[in-house]
């Protein structure tokens, strides 16, 4: 019998891991919810008999998989609805939020990367600009909030401004190594055959670079779809942060596991895409 490969061992063991954590939830949740029945019914019972108050019946407590099951089903049988400004489909939502997060990645790319080649092909310029950039680099892009929205004065801009300022300095600064890190051989032989600058940066450089600018892009797109959810849930109005923390007001906790499971693989996905990118312009297979 042929062995498994490796890649079809760790799936199995991958679904292995989850049933078992589903049936852990299952176990847990469903004791409590029987506890929780229990109190309520002998609570009823004790305003009955006059021996208690009716209000003070306990809320449930942590959703069991039915419950978040039919929450799932509910949200993806009508992704797209809108019934106004506090009240949207999931799909609406992440749309929001996608959207956000490609306009401030664009623009962050379209500074990043040719400012990128700048400092990785001059040593001085590097020198010059590496203080700014390891000062504003650790800086939380939510600090940066408060100065967009008062500068800016629209809440969805300033969340395409925080996700600009959190996605920058990982493509800037992967550009940079990868550039400055390309292979002496190439460059002595565009010296050689007179090369320009130009060809050499599109023709030589970027192909070489390429496969360390992906990472820092996808590095970069971790982090946007990681800040994105905390601003909205701060600016507020619309996407999948503002969903999740309007979820946790109703105290809707089947809502917010729901929406959680949502950004996490709309993450996933985001990060697998930049994989897939960063494969094809990689020499190795």
């Amino acid at each position: 019998m042929k062995k498994l490969s490796v890649k079809v061992r760790g799936a199995i063991l991958s679904i292995g891991i989850l049933f078992t954590c589903l049936f852990i939830w299952h176990l847990a949740t469903t004791q409590k919810a029987a506890s929780v029945e229990t109190s309520a019914a002998a609570n009823e019972y004790s305003s009955l008999m006059g021996q208690g108050d009716g209000g003070s019946t306990p809320k449930s407590g942590f959703p069991t998989l039915t419950q978040v099951g039919e929450t799932i089903y509910t949200q993806l049988s009508h992704p797209f609805y809108d019934n106004g400004p506090n009240d949207k489909g999931i799909g609406i939502q992440l749309g929001y939020s996608l959207l956000r997060v490609g306009l401030g990645f664009f623009l962050a790319m379209l500074i990043a990367i040719p400012f990128g080649f700048l400092i990785g092909m001059s040593p001085l310029a590097y020198q010059a600009f590496n203080p700014f950039i390891q000062i504003l680099k650790p800086i939380s892009p939510l600090a940066w909030m408060p100065i967009a929205l008062y500068t800016i004065k629209d809440s969805s801009a300033s969340g395409i401004f925080v996700i600009f300022i959190c996605s920058i300095w990982p493509m800037l600064l992967n550009t940079a190594f990868g550039v400055a890190n390309v292979r002496k051989e190439l460059l002595n032989v565009t010296k050689t055959l007179e090369v320009s600058p130009l060809r050499k940066a599109f023709l030589v450089i970027l192909p070489a670079a390429a496969p360390t600018i992906l990472t820092g892009m996808r590095i970069s797109m971790g982090i946007a779809w990681l800040v994105i959810v905390a601003a909205e849930m701060l600016v507020g109005g619309t996407g999948i942060g503002y969903f999740l923390w309007n979820e946790w007001n109703n105290l809707s906790l089947s809502s917010v596991i729901f929406a959680i499971l949502m950004i996490g693989i709309v993450g996933m996905l985001l990060d697998m895409a930049f994989a897939k990118l960063q494969k094809a312009v990689s020499y190795v297979d």
